[in-house]
């Protein structure tokens, strides 16, 4: 029946809801935003030679990336879209690793604060150009480990046939068995845990410095610890989010209705907010990237 087609719909079996035109326009309004950001980010020599606005870059793509590919998901799952699970498994393949990549490239901008602030003798050789592109290819390697280990789970246990199948496409596919649920939130856990441990570390750090500091030291410390605390704030959020699975499925086997919408709360709250912070941390709170943003607005054009 199905032929040779490899995604299956009804979409006038579905019609949109309140809930999906809203979260369309939060999406789209993200996105915007991120490439006006993308575009500025290029606009000066200082950003793509500088390892916190480098860093700032990986973020803006991998969350646009993230929150197209899940909105994708979002529609596809509202019009009972199935798809062969192969190519399930290669979209989950990006979703998961990039909903990774964010707060694994957040705690490393805390730490490039805390060098910057405790260690600024060292920043500029720590936290060069180079340096910071092999950065870049270690969080995306940290990143790929949770998708590894679901992956992998997965194949260890179901059946060649299986993968021809059609199905709704979510993670929650590749648990075939309890145990795998159990093994992936233990591995997001651990995340949460290191992470966060990270966090705490280098704001106690900062706020050392910042007592000692004084004059324009200590305006400058007193910056870095408040972009921590955002920091902290936004990396929360993300790391919530590696807790959401569980929830979800608890709140599944209570009620199918309320898991609906405590999904709908979860994608809204821990996907969509934390990744508008950014664009506020440093598109607004940063001087200079304000500035060249400021200047690529057509308004300040023409009140010059």
């Amino acid at each position: 029946m199905a032929g040779n087609n490899t995604v299956i719909c009804a979409f006038l079996e579905r019609p949109l809801t309140d809930r999906i035109i809203t979260v369309q326009i939060l999406v789209i309004i993200f996105l915007c935003v991120n490439m006006l950001l993308i575009v500025t980010f290029f606009k000066k020599e200082c950003f793509y030679t500088s390892a916190r606005y480098i860093l700032f870059f990986v973020t803006l793509l991998s969350d646009s990336f993230l929150l197209l590919m899940t909105d994708i998901l979002l529609i596809l799952t509202t019009f009972r879209c199935s798809m062969q699970v192969w190519l399930c498994i290669i979209v989950c393949f990006f979703v998961i690793v990039y909903s990774i990549v964010t707060p694994v490239t957040l705690t490393t901008m805390t730490l490039e604060r805390y060098v910057a602030i405790c260690m600024s003798l060292r920043h500029g050789q720590t936290c060069s150009t180079r340096n910071t592109k092999y950065c870049i290819l270690i969080i995306h390697g940290l990143s790929s480990g949770p998708c590894i280990v679901v992956i992998s789970t997965f194949f260890s246990t179901a059946s060649i046939s299986f993968y021809k199948q059609y199905a709704i496409c979510s993670v929650e596919m590749f648990m075939l068995y309890r145990w795998q649920d159990h093994v992936r939130s233990a591995v997001n856990q651990f995340y949460f845990f290191i992470m966060g441990i990270t966090i705490i570390f280098s704001y106690a750090q900062i706020m050392k410095v910042a007592k000692a500091a004084s004059g324009e030291n200590k305006k400058s410390t007193q910056k870095g610890l408040r972009t921590v605390i955002l920091h902290g704030f936004q990396l929360l959020l993300c790391l919530f989010q590696l807790w959401s699975p569980f929830i979800e499925t608890a709140v599944f086997q209570i009620d199918s209705n309320l898991f609906r919408n405590f999904r709908y709360f979860n994608y809204v709250l821990f996907n969509i907010v934390p990744r508008c912070l950014s664009p506020l941390i440093y598109g607004l709170r940063d001087e200079k990237f304000f500035l060249v943003l400021k200047n690529l607005l057509p308004a300040s054009s023409n009140s010059e």
